[in-house]
């Protein structure tokens, strides 16, 4: 996965209550980020998360560079805080809207159940993604 310091939506983001991203990504004109190759936002836990219930990642755009009234192009499920350790990565797929144009600004949303006292996310627009920590089985022959 490689990412853009241009392309980072928030960095060590402190998550407490429902918020959306210190950072958003002026597109120039609406369009439709969804459409065409895959794209993703990667949440990056940068500091485990504490006390809370569980936090939902989302990819919004918005007509406004303050990301006010936005509309979901992307969602995960509510992450339990338990899972949300140093180190956890959460990602989410633009969604096309459908017969929508798109519009010009593009940030991220976190949706907070209950109360969190510590916790930082780092959100970054990628292409593809890897995951380095899949292991699998060995001492097989191919014939």
């Amino acid at each position: 996965m490689i990412t853009d310091k241009l392309l980072r939506v928030s960095e060590d983001q402190a998550l407490t209550t429902t918020a959306v991203s210190t950072n958003t990504i002026d597109l120039s004109v609406a369009r439709d980020m969804g459409e065409g190759t895959a794209l993703y936002m990667n949440f990056a836990v940068t500091t485990a998360l504490a006390n809370g219930t569980s936090v939902k990642f989302e990819v919004i755009t918005s007509a406004a560079a303050d990301l006010g009234s936005p509309t979901v192009i992307g969602s995960s499920d509510a992450v339990l805080t338990a899972a949300l350790t140093l180190g956890k990565n959460v990602v989410v797929r633009f969604n096309p809207e459908i017969a929508g144009k798109g519009q010009r600004y593009l940030g991220a949303r976190y949706t907070i159940a209950g109360t969190f006292n510590a916790g930082k996310v780092t959100a970054d627009v990628v292409e593809t993604i890897g995951d380095g920590r899949k292991f699998y089985a060995s001492g097989f022959t191919v014939a």
